[in-house]
């Protein structure tokens, strides 16, 4: 847990390693002391729960910098490399079976979706994670050479028939 620390500029409790930028909105707003009290206070909880949490609120401040014509380039980009991917893969015969047996597509529609959902989300939340700690590039070196080692692997398995 980290260690909280009371800024004589609010009445709030920020971890340590976080300063109040309060002052930084004097330009905009007038002096950081005629904040109320509760404005400070809902500042820092935001500060202190994006500090903590990569998945805390819905917007990061990676998100807030893109345009809306990037973000949609970005959504469209996402949405196509994954459907693709996903078209002919065990998760699609395994749900086409899985309708066929049990008569009851809706059903089987909404659990495969949920599933995919939960993955996608701890996929997102892995990457926000991870982002944090390692460089990009070194990020794309260790999945290029993750998808290396198991193209090594199906080739062996192949030669090994």
């Amino acid at each position: 847990m980290p260690q909280l620390v009371n800024h004589s500029s609010s009445s709030s409790v920020l971890p340590a390693h976080v300063e109040p930028p309060l002052s930084t909105l004097d330009p905009v707003i007038g002096s950081s002391e005629s904040l109320s009290n509760d404005v400070a206070t809902h500042y820092a909880s935001e500060t202190l729960m994006t500090a903590t949490d990569p998945v805390a609120s819905p917007a990061s401040p990676q998100d807030s910098s893109l345009s809306h014509s990037q973000r949609f380039e970005i959504f469209l980009s996402t949405f196509f490399t994954i459907f693709l991917a996903e078209l002919g893969d065990k998760t699609q015969v395994t749900t086409l079976l899985m309708t066929a047996e049990s008569h009851a597509p809706w059903i089987v529609f909404a659990g495969a979706g949920a599933a995919l959902v939960l993955t996608s989300f701890l996929g997102v939340w892995v990457g926000c994670w991870l982002a944090k700690r390692i460089a990009p590039r070194m990020l794309e070196t260790l999945a290029g050479a993750m998808l290396l080692g198991i193209s090594a692997l199906l080739l062996w398995d192949v030669i090994q028939l």
